[in-house]
């Protein structure tokens, strides 16, 4: 299973997210969206942001992990994403979490997305979707590891 990230504090978030998710699930079968949640912006630099609107989308594909980062990077691309600086505000950010049980570390990507486990706007969205899903460096599931960040 391949989990994707959305996130936008700028514009119209949900409609943002939403035609992202179409384009998404153009290259990811059976993709499926969670439900919408507001969360805080999280970071350095971020005091004083709107908040964000966050989902996870889970699907299938047959994409090389650098080629689906490559077209989750058109999107944001095409929305009007910049990297003015970090933690900059976004129209769209749209991470790879996870690329089935893969364990990947090369120039620009990183799977699994090394601060997935400590978001809990990662988390609690995937959980409506893959509770089971288990983290391939911990093996600790979705449940468990959002059950960790109250601890």
């Amino acid at each position: 299973m391949i989990v994707v990230a959305f996130g936008s504090n700028r514009g119209d978030r949900r409609q943002q997210i939403l035609e992202a998710a179409d384009q998404v699930a153009s290259f990811l079968s059976g993709f499926r969206l969670s439900p919408l949640i507001e969360t805080a912006p999280v970071g350095p630099g971020t005091e004083g942001q709107p908040p964000y609107l966050n989902a996870v989308g889970v699907g299938e594909s047959e994409l090389p992990p650098a080629a689906l980062l490559a077209r989750l990077q058109a999107i944001e691309e095409a929305a009007g994403r910049t990297r003015p600086y970090p933690n900059a505000p976004r129209t769209l950010d749209l991470d790879l979490i996870l690329y089935g049980n893969e364990i990947l570390e090369t120039n620009g990507l990183q799977v699994p997305h090394p601060r997935f486990r400590e978001r809990r706007f990662v988390l609690e969205p995937l959980l409506t979707l893959a509770p089971d899903l288990r983290d391939p460096l911990t093996g600790l599931t979705v449940s468990e590891l959002r059950a960790q960040l109250e601890t």
